[in-house]
């Protein structure tokens, strides 16, 4: 199955880069590429493309707002943000609006790649600096809130599960933590996304922090 993805940045000369390397490889196409998010929005209609590549700060409608239009319909595109920008503003304004993945502008040919097809099988992948940010963000400022109801549909086990997922660990970590099959642990992954009706892992942690299921503790200061 070839992925089709849509290209979203106001500069030429980036996007036109972005779209060379994705289309040099056999199971990807650029179906189209557009200079700022209402331009976005409107290909994405037309286009209906796998993944959109988006930019955040874009003239007229930023990314953010574009993915939080195109992400808020039925059968959405997956959205991977690409920003030169490590700001938390940005990683948690993206990630709320229905991103599925926060990647820097000067990640390597491979792991934008890789971050493609990652988003479009469903994933998540954030840049490991956001997921550091993220995880710092929550560990040292207040508590958002939000809807513990949906965690008490959790069984035990899956609450473990969300947890160990909401720290960054991968599928393969997770299960050597467990002592379990890799398979067993995405069953577990996709039973509670199913139940806390979230899209992927990105919006799992988000969740979990905000209710208070995960408070990692700050690092000790140095000696």
């Amino acid at each position: 199955m070839t992925l089709s993805v849509l290209v979203v940045d106001d500069q030429a000369v980036v996007r036109a880069g972005f779209a060379a390397i994705i289309d040099a490889e056999p199971d990807m196409t650029v179906v189209g590429e557009a200079g700022d998010g209402a331009a976005a929005v409107s290909l994405s209609d037309r286009l209906a493309p796998d993944v959109i590549v988006m930019d955040i700060r874009m003239p007229g409608i930023d990314g953010i707002t574009a993915t939080r239009v195109l992400t808020g319909r039925q059968d959405p595109p997956r959205v991977l943000v690409l920003t030169t920008f490590d700001l938390d503003a940005y990683v948690f304004e993206a990630l709320r609006a229905g991103a599925s993945g926060f990647l820097l502008k000067d990640v390597r040919a491979a792991e934008l790649l890789d971050g493609i097809r990652v988003v479009a099988g469903g994933e998540s992948v954030l840049a490991p600096s956001a997921t550091r940010r993220l995880i710092a963000h929550y560990a040292t400022g207040p508590r958002p809130g939000g809807d513990a109801s949906a965690i008490g549909q959790l069984t035990a086990r899956e609450r473990y599960v969300l947890s160990l997922v909401a720290t960054g660990l991968n599928n393969t970590e997770i299960a050597t933590e467990l002592g379990i099959a890799i398979g067993t642990v995405k069953s577990h992954v996709n039973a509670l996304l199913r139940k806390l009706a979230v899209r992927d892992r990105v919006q799992a942690t988000i969740l979990a922090y905000d209710v208070g299921l995960v408070r990692p503790t700050p690092p000790p200061p140095p000696a």
